[in-house]
């Protein structure tokens, strides 16, 4: 690092003459005598001439033209990086510098719940400033872009796995979306690829089946338990009658799901089509992908809530109905929970 400074100084000198010692100073003077932090958003594409304006505004350097001649001197100023960059007044120009062709800026921890649609991962990221949500889905949506993350779809719902991240402002949404596409690839391996094949399912029909597990039940010893159930409807050719798949081919959804919104017809309307919906109806998590892999054994071809969270599981028709009034009666001047 000194014998870099003195090569620069020397040059500097030579150019100068006899200003060596005043361009030593600038070199590895703080600006000023005042020392506090200041965080610059540095954005892609951004001319370094710019970058060394806006580094004089904040005060974290002192002279726009000697700082620029620093960095043509060590023929670095096309390798600064875009980010989120915390500098202190304390710093000298040279430490200001390197740290601009280090890439050493701040990263934004942001998680995704299991079970989230990518309307609302858009929403969540847009809120942290790292994507704008009209081009997040206008991404999501790409045909190209989805055939080059190896996905077989109309979109990446389903893909975007729900994960804490850290991501870097302004890396764009094809990126982020990448990004979460990738610990998708990562956590469906080998071993789910054979176990799907052995069920004779796509990955993506497990990736189906695995968001209306997720989005059925917040009870994850439920899980397997859910999955056999629609395991089982699939395999008799039973309509699977999921609540979320129906809500998610709605428009505008109010919250309140009502006899009319299950006659609509939808290609996710499970009350109306046999077989899965036509892709994931959200982000599932671990836990689910697993549960629609490995489904429990029981014959289990109904459940319906007990209001408490969890779900009581039959096997009949007649025992299903059972289960129903006396589960819902407990209900029955407010919202009755939907049986399935």
């Amino acid at each position: 690092m000194r014998k870099k400074i003195v090569v620069t100084v020397a040059i500097l000198g030579a150019l100068f003459g006899g200003s060596s010692w005043a361009l030593w100073r600038y070199l590895t003077t703080p600006p000023g005598d005042e020392s506090y932090s200041r965080y610059l958003a540095i954005p892609f594409g951004i001319r370094f001439g710019e970058v060394a304006e806006m580094l004089e505004r904040e005060k974290v350097i002192s002279g726009v033209t000697r700082f620029r001649l620093l960095a043509k001197l060590k023929e670095v100023e096309k390798e600064i990086k875009a980010g989120d960059y915390f500098f202190h007044t304390a710093m000298t120009p040279t430490a200001v510098l390197e740290k601009l062709v280090s890439g050493e800026y701040r990263t934004h921890k942001v998680t995704i719940p299991e079970g989230y649609t990518m309307f609302q991962i858009a929403e969540v990221l847009e809120r942290e400033g790292l994507v704008e949500r009209g081009r997040f889905l206008a991404c999501a949506s790409d045909p190209e872009f989805i055939h080059s993350l190896d996905i077989k779809g109309d979109t990446v719902e389903g893909f975007l796995f729900p994960d804490t991240y850290h991501f870097k402002r302004n890396m764009g949404e094809r990126a982020v979306i990448s990004t979460m596409v990738d610990r998708f690839h990562e956590i469906f391996g080998e071993q789910y690829l054979e176990r799907a094949e052995g069920l004779t399912m796509s990955r993506e029909e497990v990736v189906t089946l695995a968001s209306i597990v997720e989005k059925e039940t917040a009870d994850s010893s439920e899980r397997y338990l859910i999955a056999a159930v629609f395991h089982n409807r699939l395999k008799r050719g039973m309509m699977l009658q999921s609540d979320p798949t129906v809500i998610y081919g709605l428009r505008n959804f109010n919250g309140n799901l009502t006899a009319e919104d299950l006659r609509m017809k939808t290609p996710f309307n499970t009350y109306l089509i046999i077989g899965l919906p036509p892709q994931p109806v959200a982000n599932p998590g671990e836990a689910s992908l697993r549960a629609a892999l490995y489904p429990a054994t029981e014959k289990y071809l109904y459940f319906v809530s007990k209001n408490d969270g969890t779900h009581h599981f039959s096997k009949t028709l007649k025992e299903h109905n059972h289960a129903v009034n006396t589960f819902q009666k407990a209900k029955a001047r407010t919202r009755v929970p939907r049986a399935h």
